[in-house]
């Protein structure tokens, strides 16, 4: 998937999970790439979400990748799922948006190598290896292991706007460049 595709949904699912979460005042609990779904135009709609108080899944019945989604603070079945939790499988869904790999594929490694393992399974163009690493880079903030250190799911939306707005500002400047050295 190109990596404006990503960003799109990346940006749909933030603006989806920061109003359950500010205007509902509610937690998803399950967002995983299976309740999330596109539409004609890679628009992105979240699924299934506030179900999770409803039942409490034992990580026990989960498969490799649902339990991937999970927080390290909630994969013990007394804690519940919270915002921060939210934010960490909406961590792990951008890297699986980046790679294209099912969670349970994703190596645990630090996030320089994370970077350059993203890169090698990428086609993309090495113009595009700064925007990607700006989606990798938020993606690897919101599933830090302290919940504390995580951001929050509007300032994860506030982050994908700035990329957005970069990416808009130098595919400009190189529309620009191209036009300049046209030949009249």
């Amino acid at each position: 998937m190109h990596w404006t595709s990503c960003l799109k949904i990346a940006e749909d699912v933030a603006q989806g999970l920061a109003f359950i979460h500010q205007a509902w005042r509610l937690v998803h609990g399950n967002l995983k790439s299976s309740n999330v779904l596109l539409g004609p135009d890679f628009e992105a709609c979240i699924t299934d979400y506030c179900l999770s108080v409803l039942t409490h899944p034992s990580i026990f019945d989960e498969d490799g990748d649902s339990a991937a989604y999970r927080a390290p603070e909630t994969r013990n079945p007394n804690h519940h799922p919270t915002h921060k939790s939210d934010v960490y499988a909406y961590g792990i869904l951008l890297l699986e948006l980046l790679t294209g790999k099912f969670p349970s594929e994703l190596p645990f490694m630090v996030p320089g190598d994370m970077s350059s393992w993203v890169r090698s399974i990428r086609d993309d163009n090495g113009s595009e290896d700064n925007q990607m690493d700006m989606l990798l880079q938020v993606a690897t903030t919101c599933s830090l292991t302290s919940p504390e250190q995580r951001p929050t799911m509007w300032q994860v939306l506030k982050m994908l706007q700035e990329i957005k707005e970069i990416v808009l500002l130098e595919d400009s400047s190189q529309l620009d460049l191209r036009s300049s050295n046209a030949i009249p």
